[in-house]
């Protein structure tokens, strides 16, 4: 069985402890996840970026996110590093709410496990309602980038967790949220920043499922 390819949307270190609930947070987080919750299935186009100075790594990808969260269904696509003329898939997370898919395309791979749903990792599905249960979170102001105004939360595990913060910046003017930022204790830093929103986007279901009849040869490893 190969190793996977780290997708710290999934996986992701320990417990922190910070300030109470912020009331300007809450009223902020509670806008985009109204709006949020309007759409039947979106699609986010995004930028992903892990940076550990301390190891000198730093490594772009981009990727795609398909999500019907009140199924609890996604699909996240990576693409492969480097200039291309047609965008490479490298690797894929599908969930149909019960069963998880995790299809490594180098390796002709696709590993098969029940959806975890102990709250541990942040659910793709979810991402754009994490902080409704089991996060304490605080204001930090705004912030401009690119001539555009931020506002700036940070969010904080409860309970015992894979990562011990996770810092939001989240489009003044479109109450959606443009970047996360993730930190892990082992000193990565995690970057997703959004590049595109499209909501109530037409797909299939079976977007949410595997077919290993369309990869030829593709070796099924089923861990549930």
């Amino acid at each position: 069985m190969k190793k996977l390819i780290l997708l710290p949307l999934l996986l992701l270190i320990s417990s922190y402890t910070f300030a109470q609930k912020d009331a300007a947070a809450k009223a902020i987080l509670n806008k985009v996840s109204e709006k949020y919750r309007l759409y039947d299935v979106v699609k986010t186009d995004f930028d992903f970026t892990l940076d550990n100075q301390q190891a000198k790594i730093k490594e772009t990808r981009n990727g795609t996110l398909i999500a019907r969260s009140k199924a609890n269904k996604f699909k996240v696509t990576i693409y492969s590093a480097g200039p291309s003329s047609k965008a490479d898939v490298e690797q894929e997370v599908i969930s149909d709410g019960k069963t998880q898919w995790t299809y490594l395309k180098k390796d002709n791979e696709v590993q098969v496990n029940n959806v975890d749903n102990s709250g541990s990792g942040i659910n793709p599905a979810q991402i754009f309602t994490i902080y409704e249960k089991g996060y304490k979170y605080i204001y930090n102001g705004e912030v401009k980038i690119a001539g555009k105004t931020y506002q700036e939360i940070d969010l904080t595990p409860e309970e015992d967790k894979q990562f011990f913060k996770v810092r939001l910046e989240i489009d003044k003017v479109k109450k959606q949220i443009y970047s996360a930022l993730i930190f892990d204790k082992n000193g990565n830093r995690y970057t997703y920043t959004i590049r595109g929103f499209v909501p109530n986007i037409q797909v299939p279901d079976n977007t949410f499922s595997f077919d290993p009849k369309a990869h030829k040869g593709v070796e099924v490893v089923d861990l549930r």
